[in-house]
């Protein structure tokens, strides 16, 4: 029956998409004349260009704004069911995020995609729900003690899990996915800091295993970013109604991540008694206790929701950034070795002390390293791409218009690779770029690289992803040589987060000192 409901429903787009460019043929495309758009036609919109793009999205967004004169485009959904602007100017980026925030906000657009998976999060709310999570977390990721608790525990899962895990690939030469590496670690990671549990994802007595949780999570989220690539929303809301294929999968997937989700909650409610406040989740649950949230069952979801918005935004991206910062790294032998004498020289402070690796404060002396992780950051963004809804019109810096309810995006990853943003060299990995002429790092302008976001939504981790980045790059860097065994150019996963499609397969050896 299911097969069958399948069949009809791909006979109805097909039709229905042929009948829509046949009729696009008796009208003339309209184009902006101060802001470019991509092939348009009337009724279909930008569809055929896009399914002619969508397995290079990325980089032929990036291609259509570098050629725009303001860097800017507008975009037009078939049926008329969506509307707006993308942009890689930095004004228009600064007026998004900042100086006009509280006319752009994540809107029904992004909600309804992320719903099942993020629920009332953080990440995709608005106004009150969005204001109270945030003051919580903006007191709790700037207090000094949970600094320290990140550096323990990244120090921990390094020293105790991963070296241990790359020692025996070199012992035995075998071929690894390091980014299935990094994804394992980031997740014991994240758990541990936020929750307190501990799922041991990348403990060596555990390297064949997975939990069930992280399969479904890492599913969901496919989905999830396959709604937001659909040529229309209505290709996945007609399936979420008929309960088929992905849709009907996503449900069942969701059901596994709220029993783990739930499963934590009740263990925090014991552990606390005894350990209150020496985790995220155990904070927010102080917190809320004098919250509006009178009722147990609310409670539960308010606090479910917080569990699957720190594991998207600590497993993920800090993953796939280190995935890319070492692919980079490999295919650019003189920035590897001159990260590796800056780490040795700060190593021999840490031996002094009796240190396996760098602490927190020896981590903040490494300004190449943090640079060379930065231009990563700017080449290959964990986000690629960012949205915004308008609540009214308006006009942006550059000229463009924005109708209410027009979406309105920005591309992280197009910027990086703006000539006019970082000169004709904006292909090459330079980590010099960010050095000024004594060797220490200098940042830019946060809408310039938006790769934290910015204005009153950036990134409350970014200090606590670098401090993650900076210790686990000069742990392999110092202890191993990393070397690609794939001959082609690596590319990406579409999805929410920038990963590298086929992994990253490595053989790593250990250094002679």
């Amino acid at each position: 029956m299911e097969m069958e409901t399948t069949i009809l429903f791909s006979l109805l787009i097909s039709s229905s998409l042929f009948l829509l460019f046949y009729l696009s043929s008796f009208f003339h495309p309209k184009h902006s004349t101060t802001t470019p758009t991509p092939s348009t036609h009337p009724i279909i919109g930008n569809l055929i260009a896009f399914l002619h793009n969508r397995h290079r999205f990325f980089d032929w967004a990036t291609q259509m704004l570098s050629d725009s004169p303001s860097n800017t485009i507008n975009v037009r959904g078939p049926l008329f069911t969506s509307r707006g602007i993308c942009t890689a100017d930095p004004t228009n980026v600064d007026h998004l995020l900042k100086s006009n925030f509280s006319n752009y906000i994540k809107g029904d657009r992004f909600h309804s995609v992320l719903s099942e998976l993020l629920g009332h999060g953080i990440f995709n709310v608005d106004g009150q729900l969005w204001s109270s999570q945030r003051k919580i977390a903006s007191h709790e990721f700037n207090t000094r003690s949970l600094k320290s608790f990140v550096a323990d525990t990244v120090r921990s899962e390094t020293i105790n899990r991963l070296l241990p895990t790359l020692i025996s690939a070199s012992n035995t030469n075998q071929i690894i996915d390091l980014q299935d590496i990094f994804r394992k670690f980031s997740f014991d990671n994240i758990c541990n800091l936020a929750f307190g549990d501990d799922p041991a994802c990348l403990d060596p007595s555990n390297s064949d295993t997975q939990p069930l949780f992280v399969q479904a999570f890492d599913e969901a989220v496919e989905i999830c970013s396959a709604r937001f690539m659909a040529p229309t929303p209505w290709v996945w809301k007609f399936k979420k109604l008929l309960r088929i294929g992905s849709e009907r999968k996503l449900k069942q997937l969701i059901g596994i991540i709220d029993n783990y989700a739930m499963k934590i909650i009740e263990s925090k409610k014991i552990k606390n008694k005894n350990d209150p406040d020496r985790d995220l989740l155990s904070r927010f649950m102080s917190t809320n206790q004098d919250s509006n949230l009178q009722d147990p069952i609310e409670k539960c979801k308010f606090l479910r929701d917080i569990i699957i918005s720190f594991i998207l935004a600590g497993k993920d991206s800090t993953s796939t950034a280190l995935t890319w910062f070492f692919w980079l790294l490999s295919t650019n032998p003189k920035c590897e070795k001159r990260a590796y004498a800056e780490i040795s020289e700060a190593m021999v402070e840490a031996q002094r002390r009796d240190g396996e690796i760098l602490e927190y404060e020896e981590l903040k002396s490494l300004n190449y390293l943090h640079a060379a992780i930065t231009e990563s950051l700017r080449l290959y963004p964990p986000v690629p791409i960012d949205s915004r809804v308008a609540v009214a019109d308006d006009v942006m810096p550059d000229g463009t218009r924005v109708g209410a309810g027009w979406f309105a995006d920005y591309s992280a990853y197009a910027m990086g690779r703006m000539e006019r943003l970082w000169g004709k060299e904006c292909l090459e990995f330079k980590p010099e770029r960010w050095l000024d002429e004594y060797g220490t790092f200098v940042g830019v302008d946060q809408f310039r690289f938006p790769v934290f976001h910015g204005g009153p939504r950036v990134c409350l981790g970014k200090e606590m992803a670098y401090v993650q980045m900076k210790s686990v790059a000069a742990a392999v860097i110092y202890g191993f040589e990393v070397v690609g065994v794939r001959e082609e150019m690596p590319t990406y996963v579409m999805s929410l987060t920038l990963k590298m499609d086929g992994g990253f397969p490595v053989r790593v050896s250990r250094r002679k000192y």
